[in-house]
């Protein structure tokens, strides 16, 4: 493999989107001096009073080299350009690496994702197939860029959800032979989910999609040795449920109704004007609250709605509202003007991280210490994860810092 630092490759489904161009802009930017580790979680941490890469062997963020699938094949230049999310001197200075970079053939299927489409889509009918190919670019980019490990991560639209029963989810063997048959409960982040695991390269999925969150792929991770993560990144409007919520707890004041709106206007809210793609969405939005109070909130309300003008400058409002002592109610609103992409950009790349950490760890199977970064984090048995944010961060950094579980 190379020499030097290692070299880990991080392969992503949906390259050319609005959070990987920004991401793979902001490694750019990162390597050449432009900018600096602002608004990357673990930039700052340190390990015994070492920096976290160099205590724990870590790959640093200029030795991560991106490559990926997207339906539209455009460079990452014009990509980045119509997303709209850097500026225009960010554009300039990473504008000569990313007219370089330009998407593989993806493996795709409208019938999952109906309002996302595009040309650039790999000769490959069938499931496995796809699977074959998507396994052949991971080998190529490892040999090509002799990579000292690789990773996975999906920021692909959201599909809409199959039947979780399906029987081809199941088990490793009907899966097998559900790929055989071409069934189409297998979805488009399934293949690369299975491709990945069956070329022992570590899976995130930062996605809503189901991927690989079935029985048949937590067991086929597990019997890899495949660390897989998921799903959902804990960006925006989650994440201030998450430090909310534990607060509205410590003090009793009961959560009488939450109601809670996005506008969005990236690739990402196009594709959530699908209703199916939509349900996939709502279902991992809706499932944090009532964990954490300990309570069903039956007026939790989540929606979503895509608004072009505003493109990747997602606005998120909640409105509270509280009961507390002798029964008198209270309000509180929330008004987060965010980025949608500059908040999920710097989690996708941590997560790469990681993954290749729990990796060189040995780690396989589902990785629940990743929890802070989901909106529905998986767990290996289906079991109700933690979701508050101030615990998950706890359990990550004890895990990075090699703390024994529970101690």
């Amino acid at each position: 493999m190379s020499a030097g630092p290692r070299r880990v490759g991080m392969a992503v489904v949906g390259l050319g989107g609005a959070v990987a161009t920004t991401a793979v802009a902001g490694l750019e930017l990162l390597r050449i001096g432009a900018s600096d580790t602002s608004g990357l979680p673990l930039a700052g941490v340190e390990v015994d009073g070492a920096p976290v890469a160099e205590a724990t062997g870590m790959v640093g963020y200029a030795d991560l080299v991106v490559g990926g699938w997207d339906l539209d094949g455009s460079d990452l230049r014009k990509a980045a350009d119509q997303h709209g999310v850097l500026d225009h001197r960010q554009l300039e200075q990473a504008g000569p690496y990313l007219s370089s970079v330009i998407p593989w053939a993806a493996a795709g299927d409208a019938d999952f994702c109906r309002n996302v489409t595009g040309g650039n889509v790999v000769l490959a009918e069938t499931r496995r197939a796809q699977v074959d190919a998507v396994r052949a670019d991971l080998r190529r980019f490892r040999e090509e860029e002799r990579l000292d490990g690789l990773v996975l991560v999906n920021l692909a639209s959201t599909e809409r959800w199959p039947d979780p029963a399906a029987p081809a989810l199941q088990t490793v063997e009907a899966f097998e032979a559900g790929l055989d048959a071409d069934d189409r409960s297998i979805t488009p982040s399934m293949v690369y989910a299975y491709a990945a695991i069956a070329e022992g390269v570590g899976y995130v999925n930062f996605t809503p999609s189901l991927a690989a969150d079935v029985p048949a792929l937590i067991a086929f991770a597990e019997s890899r040795g495949v660390p897989v993560a998921g799903k959902d990144g804990k960006t925006g409007q989650t994440m201030m449920k998450t430090v909310l919520a534990p607060a509205f707890r410590s003090r009793s004041l009961t959560v009488e109704g939450w109601y809670s709106t996005n506008i969005l206007g990236n690739r990402d809210g196009l594709a959530l004007e699908d209703p199916d793609s939509l349900e996939s969405k709502l279902q991992t939005k809706g499932s944090v609250l009532d964990s954490i109070l300990g309570y069903p909130v039956e007026d939790h309300v989540v929606r979503i709605d895509y608004y072009r003008p505003r493109g990747d400058q997602k606005e998120a409002w909640d409105a509270i509202d509280l009961v507390g002592f002798l029964g008198q109610r209270m309000q509180v609103k929330v008004d987060f003007q965010c980025r949608d992409s500059i908040l999920a950009a710097p989690l996708a790349i941590e997560l790469a991280r990681l993954t290749d950490l729990a990796q060189q760890r040995g780690q396989g199977g589902v990785q629940t210490q990743f929890g802070w970064f989901f909106k529905a984090p998986m767990t290996p048995d289906g079991s109700t994860p933690e979701h508050a944010l101030h615990r998950q961060e706890r359990v990550l950094l004890d895990w990075v810092a090699g703390v024994p579980a529970g101690r």
